[in-house]
Parts: C-alpha cells; structure tokens; sequence
C-alpha cells in the first residue's frame, strides 16, 4: 500500500551547488559573494528547486539584513535573540555564528561573545532596546505600543533606522518560518568556521 505522506525532504530538498541550475547558480554565487563564504548555506539549498522563490527571499534578505544604515551585527543579534525564544535550531545557530564573528564592531576583548551578553552593558544601550523592540515587533506585533517606538527614537535612531529595524522583525518570521517547515540542519560548514 502507498503512502500518502510526503517528507519535509521532498518539500524542501537539498539543491547543491553541482545540481543547481544556471540560475539558482547565479544566486548561490551571489550569497557566498555577500556573506563571504565558500559554500552555499542550507537555507538557501533547501530553496533551489525553484528559482523564483529563491530569488525572492534572497532580495528580501539581502535588503534588510546586508543593506541600509543599521549594523548588521545588531540584526544578527536580533534575529539570533527571535530564533533563540522561538526555539529555531538552525536559525539561532547560524545567526549566532554570524554575531559572534563580529565581536570586534563591539569589543576589543578577544572573548568577548555578543550572544553571551544581549541584556548586560557590555552591549550599548541603543542595542539593547532594538533587540528589546523588535523581539517584541517580531513576536506580538500586535503589542507594539507608540512607546516602544519612542524608546528607539531615545536612543538615538532614526525614522529610516527605525523602518529598517522594524523590517527585521519581519525577516525573522520568514527566516524561521523556512528553517522550521524545511527540516533544514545546521551547516558543517559552518560550525566549522565559529570563532
């Protein structure tokens, strides 16, 4: 008898660089350009079966995570601190591994671990709040108050900061959504390169 059951695997099969076409070879090229590494990570493999919808969510990540005004390690920190509540294995591990191999844009201290510290004072104040906020925007969206965004005005950002912080929040809901419902695993790869 057949079954009906189809896996996350089928769903969501790992698409390697050497199986990828032309194509979604042109995007995974561009990710490892922009993020600077050898291979290909899963989150986008476990997308390069369609090339429409891998094209898409690499724009959307690429504009709000790499781009704008906004350090990007402080959006690592915050989509490693939702992925982290939210219990997203891949995406708080990989997130993390990013945050953490910035640690010099915070700290001189060579053991130093961002991560480790997102509620003490060993991070600016101003970080402490984004990740407070838009945690919260990015979990209970409906609970954000005008206060919260007068509490990312107070310490020193920008409407356009404030936009763009904001956009991180949605990014985070995509970035776990397709972690989670993919099954994806943590890359080697990159475990391998964590400082």
């Amino acid at each position: 008898m057949k079954s009906n059951t189809t896996s996350k695997e089928e769903i969501f099969p790992l698409i390697s660089y050497e199986q990828a076409s032309p194509e979604v070879r042109e995007i995974y090229d561009d990710t490892k350009r922009t993020f600077q590494l050898p291979f290909v990570l899963n989150w986008f493999q476990c997308q390069g079966s369609n090339v429409d919808l891998l094209r898409g969510n690499w724009a959307k990540l690429k504009s709000t995570l790499v781009m704008g005004e906004v350090p990007n390690v402080l959006k690592q920190l915050i989509i490693y601190h939702v992925s982290s509540l939210r219990n997203c294995d891949y995406c708080s591990q990989a997130h993390g591994i990013f945050a953490n191999t910035m640690r010099d844009q915070l700290s001189d201290d060579p053991s130093f671990v961002p991560t480790e510290h997102l509620e003490s004072e060993k991070l600016p104040k101003s970080y402490r709040t984004a990740i407070t906020v838009v945690s919260k925007a990015a979990l209970y969206p409906q609970q954000v108050t005008a206060e919260d965004i007068e509490q990312l005005h107070a310490v020193g950002f920008r409407p356009n900061d404030i936009r763009e912080l904001l956009s991180v929040a949605d990014l985070v809901n995509m970035l776990n959504t397709i972690a989670d419902v993919s099954g994806i695993k943590i890359d080697e790869s990159l475990v391998a390169i964590k400082m």
